[in-house]
This record gives structure tokens, C-alpha cells and sequence, in this order.
């Protein structure tokens, strides 16, 4: 049984999916328990990966620091640039993809990495530093748009996060130097298990929102839907295409176009985290599709020939 639910964790997540859109009493009830299992998550990603992984040396440090600029900073200003001399960036479906993109890598990156067939080592890696240069890179982004509140409040946020970072993964590298969880196959499934069935509980949660919006304004729901769909898997897309085919691509292709958003909720005024709140619960859907579909995306570059040109 442990096994097969290690095997089958990507298509346990668009199970989730489903169960938190059509039962919404189950989904309500979940709620509560949403964030202490994404800190369970991020204590088994490291307790998979241990001090090995999580080695990373100056050159490597420095590739990250650059990706993280490149994602959080660059990114997020291209678009919201744009849109603000258009004079549309504050409706709520501008900000919630400028918020998207201003966002670090998603806290379980490193298990979606996982079902994708790739190393989880790259998205821990790059979740950690990227979320330790949040306060830096989300500064110029919330001056762009005053609506977000103050880069104080964010600030303070990130900071809470990086605390239970370090004490989540403190503990699983504790246990992995004293020897009592070994590097083995076996423990390997065993964590990947443990993650697919917290992963599905966490999204019945997350989709509460999401669908009480499809029955009642199926249209704001679609179009919703829509856009995040062509964020999260644009982004995805566009990093297999430019990066180089190798065992960190999946990893690097998920923490393009998965983002920890949700962080955001805590800090953000009233009235815009309840405009952002079924963008935020839209994400979830390119998010845990995204085990099925990177696989086939690098399979096409593969067909294609395609190399690639990107450092990874």
C-alpha cells in the first residue's frame, strides 16, 4: 500500500482537486489544518533530502541568488510596469498575477519536483534562498502597487516563515545525522507516501473558496481559471524550453510556476486578500496538475531536440 500511494501521488492530487470543489462541508472543515501540514511537508522534503542535498557552495549559491531575482523581482516588474501605464493593474485579476509572480518557490516544491520524476534538492534549495530574499526582492514590487499595504507587514511575514524553515528542517537534519532515518529506497517511498496523502488533504482545504465560486459566478470563476492556468504552465513551459535538459530541470521548472502566494494572505488589507482569494485558490489547480503535465512538457523538448540554452 505505501508503495502504490508513493507511485500514484500525481494523480492523487487532481483527486484533491475534485473532492474540495464538490464537497464543500469537507473542504470548510480542513481549513484549519492547512498550515501545519504544509510545515510537516517542508520537514519531510528535508528529512528526504538531508545535509547532502542541501550542499550547495558558492557557485551554487550564486546561481540561486540569480534565479531568484530573475523570478521574483524582474519578473513580477515586467508585467506590473506594463499594466500600470495601461491603468489596469488594480483590478484583482492584475494583482493576483502580479502577486503570483512576486512570490518565492512553493513550501512543497521539493515533493512536486519528486512526482515529476526530477531531484527535490534544486526546489528545497532554491525555495530556502529564494524565501530568505523575499523582504529584498518583494520591496520594489509593493511600492509599484500600494494596494498590496506596506513592505514592513511582508517583511514581518517572511520573517515568521523563515523561522518554522529553519526549525522544521533543523529537526529532520538532527534526525538524519544521528542515523535514526537512514538514506535508503525504502524510507524514500515511505516519505513520498506520507507526502501525496498530505498534499491531496491540504488542497480539499485550499479549494473551499474555489468552489463556492464555480456554482455561484461560474463566469469570474473560468476566467479566473484561465489565467492562472497560463501563468502557472506558461511559466513552466517557458523553463524547459530555455533551461538545459539535465536532473534539475524538473525541479527548476516547478519553482517557476509554482509559488508560495498564500503567504501573502496574512499581511495583505482585508479588502484586497478577499479580491485575491479565488485567484489564490485557482493556483492550486495548474499547481497539482503540474506532476502530470511537466513530465510530457520535458518529453516534447526531448522529441524536439531542443537543448536548451540556460545555465542550470
Amino acid at each position: 500500500m505505501i508503495a502504490w500511494l508513493a507511485r500514484s501521488g500525481r494523480w492523487m492530487l487532481p483527486g484533491g482537486l475534485a473532492i474540495g470543489l464538490i464537497s464543500p462541508t469537507l473542504a470548510e472543515a480542513l481549513r484549519p489544518i492547512i498550515g501545519p501540514v504544509v510545515v510537516i511537508l517542508l520537514f519531510l522534503a528535508v528529512l528526504r533530502i538531508g545535509p547532502e542535498g542541501l550542499r550547495i557552495g558558492r557557485a551554487g549559491l550564486m546561481r540561486a541568488g540569480l534565479r531568484a531575482l530573475v523570478l521574483q523581482l524582474a519578473l513580477p516588474l515586467a508585467v506590473a510596469v506594463p499594466l500600470a501605464v495601461a491603468g489596469v493593474l488594480e483590478s484583482s485579476l492584475a494583482l493576483g498575477a502580479v502577486l503570483f509572480l512576486s512570490a518565492a518557490p512553493l513550501t512543497g516544491a521539493a515533493h512536486f519536483a519528486v512526482m515529476a520524476g526530477g531531484d527535490p534538492a534544486p526546489a528545497l534549495r532554491q525555495t530556502v534562498i529564494g524565501t530568505a530574499l523575499l523582504p529584498a526582492t518583494v520591496v520594489p514590487v509593493f511600492a509599484l502597487v500600494p494596494a498590496f499595504g506596506t513592505a514592513s507587514e511582508v517583511i514581518g511575514a517572511v520573517g515568521r516563515l523563515l523561522v518554522i524553515i529553519a526549525l522544521a528542517g533543523g529537526v529532520a537534519l538532527w534526525l538524519r545525522s544521528r542515523g535514526w532515518v537512514q538514506a535508503s529506497p525504502r524510507t524514500f517511498v515511505r516519505i513520498d507516501a506520507i507526502a501525496a496523502v498530505l498534499l491531496a488533504v491540504v488542497v480539499i482545504g485550499i479549494m473551499s473558496a474555489v468552489g463556492r465560486t464555480l456554482r455561484e459566478d461560474p463566469e469570474s470563476f473560468w476566467l479566473a481559471m484561465a489565467l492562472v492556468c497560463a501563468i502557472g504552465f506558461g511559466l513552466q513551459a517557458l523553463a524547459v524550453w530555455l533551461l538545459r535538459d539535465g536532473p534539475d530541470l524538473p525541479a527548476l521548472a516547478v519553482i517557476a510556476g509554482n509559488r508560495n502566494v498564500a503567504l501573502f494572505l496574512g499581511v495583505l488589507p482585508a479588502a484586497v486578500s478577499d479580491e485575491l482569494l479565488l485567484m489564490i485558490g485557482c493556483f492550486q489547480v495548474p499547481m497539482y496538475l503540474t506532476p502530470l503535465i511537466l513530465p510530457r512538457l520535458i518529453a516534447l523538448k526531448r522529441r524536439g531536440g531542443g537543448a536548451g540554452f540556460g545555465a542550470n
